[in-house]
């Protein structure tokens, strides 16, 4: 049996509310993993995957725009689509959250990010030591050879071509019917398993197969803490959950840790 007291912190509570038990787990340990989902780019005024389109796109549902089938059938509607999602993502900045991970990643010797977004922001705000399980929306790569183009024509009638073999671009994202990338896979995995610390940031922890990488860190003797605006199913198995925003509890986790 765990001993370890579930703690809840709101989003207004003070830097005091942390448990002195918790904050010397983190200061203490040398491998930490974090693993965020969508509601820490939520923070920053991004929508949700399955939140409600804006113009043209309120007709289609974003499932039906994310499949390999759905490129075969209209290309050209599933580049478009993407090409929208790439330019609200440039309209939005990393928010406080994301530059305390970062921040946690300089004070920590080991400290492995592991995300579900695929918008590119915990990049843009600085984080190194990432693995992005779902993709980069930011990235383009060929549909037929795998080849990465950095750049790509601005013809807005057809879907841009690969240069190498001609075959035409897509995102590099995760579409529903295709695996995670193995090699991230298998890192998280390693990661979450030797971790000493494990967070839950801004996730359901419902989808698989990333949810059961706290699992994986809590069955190898990780504290277990979940930081997510409401409680979720994995809330009832961490050592730790704080409720609230985690754009505010981040930073006054950085601060109750190392600020002194």
């Amino acid at each position: 049996m765990r001993s370890h007291t579930v703690a809840y912190i709101g989003k207004r509570k003070a830097i005091m509310d942390f448990p002195q038990e918790f904050i010397r787990f983190v200061k203490n340990a040398s491998r930490v993993v974090a693993l965020t989902g969508a509601g820490v780019s939520q923070e920053s005024g991004l929508r949700t995957f399955r939140d409600a389109q804006d113009g043209l796109w309120t007709k289609y549902k974003p499932e039906d725009l994310a499949s390999p089938e759905s490129f075969a059938r209209d290309p050209k509607l599933v580049w478009d689509w993407y090409a929208w999602r790439r330019e609200a993502v440039k309209g939005v900045r990393p928010n406080p959250g994301h530059y305390a991970l970062v921040e946690m990643e300089k004070q920590i010797p080991e400290f492995t990010l592991i995300t579900q977004n695929v918008d590119g922001l915990h990049r843009f705000a600085g984080s190194r030591n990432i693995y992005e399980l779902h993709g980069n929306i930011q990235k383009v790569r060929c549909s037929e050879c795998g080849t990465y183009a950095e750049t790509w024509g601005d013809d807005t009638e057809s879907v841009p071509v690969c240069q190498s073999c001609g075959g035409l671009l897509r995102p590099d994202v995760v579409w529903f019917g295709e695996s995670l990338p193995r090699a991230e896979l298998e890192a998280a995995v390693t990661a979450s398993r030797a971790c000493q610390v494990f967070m839950s940031i801004g996730t359901s922890g419902v989808v698989q197969p990333a949810a059961s990488l706290a699992h994986a860190a809590r069955n190898n003797g990780s504290v277990v803490v979940e930081i997510n605006a409401e409680p979720t199913p994995l809330t009832p198995k961490v050592d730790f959950a704080f409720h609230g925003r985690s754009g505010e509890i981040l930073p006054e986790l950085v601060e109750a840790v190392w600020g002194n």
